[in-house]
């Protein structure tokens, strides 16, 4: 694992040292040795190394990488250039576009997001290749639980963005009045018209941000 380097490193410094999280670098480090896991291993933090604890804004919250071959690269819902965008990232890109007036792009590749502020964050980092969920319950559920308690002590506005029940369970750590929770249901082909289409978040943060004194965010991924 490439280690974190930016201020994420002192935020999260006690859960290094913590018993879960050795066993769970054991886990991973064994993984790697013996199967094709994704993402690359350089890049499982590449959350944190874009987006520096001081610029988040928005905490974009998925579940586990893609389990394809060059698709995963440490951002939720983002792919490398090159590859097709999965279902989940198109229905994004068409709330987008209804709510913001956004083209749909050719490709899925998202730091553009986490340049600007967007965290984009899965709840477990790693995934055996074509098993999907196949990391999970191995204690990096506990890790990133610990980032989103370090976002919800900042003293400063974020946005959360919650889809699906799994991210909505997120809901109960989130305590502080300053920041803003917006939960939908996932953006899969199962369930975005069960209300994530028409949810309007992302014109919604931006209009919290902006009322806040903050930058919005340019959601708009261009062509490649």
């Amino acid at each position: 694992m490439a280690m974190i380097q930016n201020d994420w490193l002192p935020a999260l410094t006690a859960e290094f040292r913590k018993q879960y999280y050795r066993e769970l670098f054991g886990f991973v480090k064994e993984e790697y040795e013996k199967r094709v896991i994704y993402p690359p291993s350089g890049d499982i933090f590449n959350a944190f190394h874009f987006t520096p604890l001081k610029n988040v804004k928005v905490l974009l919250l998925g579940q586990d990488p893609y389990h394809n071959e060059n698709q995963a690269h440490g951002l939720s819902f983002s792919v490398l250039p090159g590859q097709e965008i999965p279902p989940s990232l198109k229905n994004i890109y068409q709330e987008l576009q209804s709510d913001c007036g956004c083209y749909i792009p050719n490709n899925g590749y998202l730091k553009k997001w986490a340049d600007q502020g967007v965290l984009l964050l899965n709840t477990v980092l790693t995934v055996r290749a074509h098993q999907a969920n196949s990391h999970q319950g191995k204690g990096w559920e506990m890790f990133t639980d610990a980032v989103i308690r370090v976002l919800n002590e900042q003293n400063r506005p974020i946005v959360y963005f919650l889809w699906g029940r799994p991210a909505g369970n997120k809901a109960a750590m989130l305590s502080n009045p300053g920041h803003l929770v917006l939960k939908a249901p996932h953006p899969s082909p199962l369930s975005a018209y069960r209300g994530f289409f028409g949810c309007g978040h992302f014109s919604r943060a931006n209009t919290f941000l902006q009322d806040k004194g903050l930058e919005p965010i340019d959601w708009q991924i261009e062509n490649i």
